[in-house]
């Protein structure tokens, strides 16, 4: 687990957020803007053309968790760009990481402290809290009156100051006494707070130059003029409770980027414009595939007919592969009697993500954050035996989890989601076999949506855990075995594990070299012991069974927010919500061209008209909206009962029978190839 220090506070940082129904003690990075929970890959690529641009390649690596987390080794990342451009000439250019380059994170550490240095010069009265070094930069968190982006320039026009000034970063050791004497001269009362927290002795202090000090254990560049002041940005600002409690004051964080030199930051910010053109916010709107409604609500999403068929394509090709598994599907109720969830632990370990209970005739219920005591209570409906055994139930189950207005972010933070939830009861010698069968699912849908490569994680045993020694050791051996079977390498989380049980988390790479939380494996001790679930043995003597907890997309909004960035719209022909589009030269072909969408239609592919414009503009409309095929119709296709035939990268196929195009179609979508 990583750390990151903050002015002398040593925090531990969660190396996941995962949407797995039982992680009780979920982390909260509800003060987090998004954009700061996934990282940049490590490798970019520009041309060597004055108009840089990122380069079509294999993508790679980057973090999708928290934003202390990055990779402490640089590997090839790259991404496709859809652009009718093609780029001729590249050079790699290899991007440091806050673990592979100590001198990165030294600046990156010194630019808070200078930009808060800068705030207080030009804002007297700011008061200063914290400032940590991020996955791409910086930030700091002042409690000071709304800023604006004519603010930042100011901050920052300060800041090349300080920084051209060539100060030097001194470091203090004072007593605590001392400490507090100096906060209180200077009437910094959020360092109050932060000097309270920290345990240790002595307290440390980094002076710039004589003129400024913060409470911070350290590094730092050895003086300002270390840091390459072309190289460093300061990108936006957000509000940010303190402490992140929404009851306490609301402070405005500044982010900053900062690199080594103008080159680094100027891929960066190739990357972060690319980004920016793949946001799903941005193009679910323009793509017309879902919405959220200030009417119904924040974090609440409104699937759009276009992206209800993705969805839909996505649950049936789900569905599919877990009945051919072995799996037995699962419908459960949105809400329980709160009882349920005294039982679970859930009221004790998740109340503040959980909605208030609901009073309904003198019981209280609940709206479910989790779905997987529901599938107890289905295992629990009878006396089950060891021959039953391995017993497997998925849902994709729908769940209410309470998130802060402030940290919902599009389909990736949301306040009700559709989890791919699954549940295995087994044998202790089962365990093994279960989880690889797991993985190759895993593996199996992954691949079909695009995904090949991933970044996993096995977490051990931490220092507080239930269930005994052996049953600890033979589950984690059994998730070890299973991973070297696979072939697959791992990294290894010592002490990371569940207080319930041993885990796999497995993060995806999209298309950007960025990597998301959605695939998790985990073993549970914990509620078979509180729901006192059994089975009988081969000696009639009931026996506690293994409960693995196990989800592959982890919620169907966050995974078709990534589906949608990953593709940056351009939806695969089998996947598109639309696979056809039928464009008459005139409205005199109209009739013709919707005979051939009733015949397309008739086939299972999904087609549609468009008309009442000139060829041309057709055509480009067809394209903005990211529609696969177009079927041109003409007087000769209507006179012959052909289409011509253009695909959107491809551009003109040909002129083909309907017949041609529909076996066409249907070949490329069973095959999930291109057209």
């Amino acid at each position: 687990m990583p750390n990151v220090i903050l002015h002398g506070v040593r925090m531990a940082v969660s190396s996941s957020n995962s949407f797995l129904s039982t992680s009780l003690l979920k982390p909260s990075f509800s003060h987090f803007p998004l954009k700061h929970l996934v990282s940049i890959p490590t490798c970019l690529y520009n041309s060597n053309n004055n108009n840089k641009k990122l380069s079509t390649a294999t993508p790679a690596c980057a973090i999708a968790t928290d934003s202390s987390q990055s990779h402490a080794h640089a590997q090839t990342a790259t991404f496709s760009l859809n652009d009718e451009t093609q780029i001729e000439k590249t050079e790699k250019l290899v991007l440091p990481t806050n673990q592979s380059s100590q001198n990165l994170l030294r600046i990156r550490h010194t630019c808070a402290h200078v930009m808060a240095m800068a705030v207080q010069k030009l804002h007297p009265d700011a008061k200063v809290t914290i400032g940590p070094w991020i996955d791409s930069g910086f930030y700091y968190d002042f409690d000071i009156e709304p800023l604006t982006d004519k603010d930042l320039k100011r901050i920052k026009k300060e800041m090349d100051r300080i920084i051209a000034r060539n100060l030097p970063l001194i470091r203090e050791e004072v007593s605590r006494d001392e400490a507090q004497r100096r906060i209180m001269a200077i009437n910094e009362p959020y360092k109050v707070e932060i000097l309270e927290s920290i345990k240790e002795d002595p307290i440390t202090i980094y002076h710039i130059g004589n003129e400024w000090w913060d409470l911070c254990a350290g590094p730092h560049v050895e003086s300002t003029g270390n840091i390459n002041r072309k190289a460093v940005e300061l990108e936006s600002v957000a509000g940010a409770y303190w402490r992140g409690d929404e009851k306490k004051p609301m402070l405005q964080r500044i982010y900053g980027t900062a690199w080594e030199n103008e080159e680094q930051l100027k891929a960066y910010l190739h990357f972060k414009e690319e980004a920016r053109r793949r946001d799903h916010r941005r193009l679910g709107q323009d793509l017309d595939l879902f919405s959220i409604q200030d009417e119904a609500g924040g974090g609440l999403v409104f699937w759009h007919p276009k992206g209800a068929i993705v969805r839909h394509i996505i649950e049936d090709s789900w569905k599919k592969i877990h009945i051919e598994r072995g799996y037995n599907l699962l419908y459960t109720p949105h809400v329980a009697k709160a009882d349920l969830w005294k039982i679970s632990g859930h009221l004790d370990f998740y109340k503040e993500n959980m909605y208030d209970q609901m009073n309904i005739e003198d019981e209280l219920y609940q709206l479910r954050p989790m779905n997987c005591p529901y599938h107890i209570l289905v295992y629990k409906r009878k006396l089950n035996s060891y021959r039953d055994f391995p017993i497997r139930v998925a849902e994709l189950g729908t769940v209410y989890r309470y998130e802060l207005s402030g940290s919902l972010h599009g389909l990736f933070r949301v306040r009700g989601f559709t989890q791919d939830d699954a549940h295995i009861f087994c044998l202790e010698d089962q365990i093994k076999d279960e989880i690889s069968g797991v993985l190759d699912l895993t593996e199996e849908i992954l691949l079909q949506f695009g995904f090949s490569k991933y970044e996993v994680n096995l977490s051990t045993r931490p220092e507080k855990a239930v269930g005994g020694d052996d049953i600890w050791e033979k589950a984690t051996a059994a998730l070890k075995d299973a991973l070297n079977d696979k072939g697959w390498s791992y990294q290894l989380d010592e002490g990371g594990g569940a207080f319930y049980g041993p885990k796999i988390d497995l993060k995806i790479e999209d298309a950007l070299g960025r990597k998301w939380q959605c695939s998790t494996i985990q073993v549970d001790f914990n509620l078979p012991q509180r729901f006192d679930i059994t089975y009988v043995d081969s000696n009639s003597e009931k026996k506690r069974p293994i409960m693995i907890h196990r989800a592959v997309l982890g919620s169907l909004e966050r995974f078709f927010g990534v589906l949608i960035e990953h593709y940056a719209g351009d939806f695969p022909l089998w996947l598109s919500p639309v696979q056809a589009r039928v464009l008459p030269v005139t409205d005199i072909q109209l009739e013709y061209c919707n005979e051939v969408t009733k015949k397309l239609k008739a086939n299972s592919i999904r087609a549609e008209v468009s008309h009442g414009e000139r060829l041309p503009k057709l055509i480009r409309n067809a394209e903005k909206q990211r529609i696969p095929l177009m079927a041109v119709v003409g007087p000769k296709e209507a006179e012959t009962q052909t289409v011509t035939v253009r695909s959107r990268f491809g551009g003109e196929l040909g002129t083909m029978t309907i017949d041609d195009f529909v076996s066409r179609i249907k070949t490329a979508t069973e095959n999930r190839t291109s057209f």
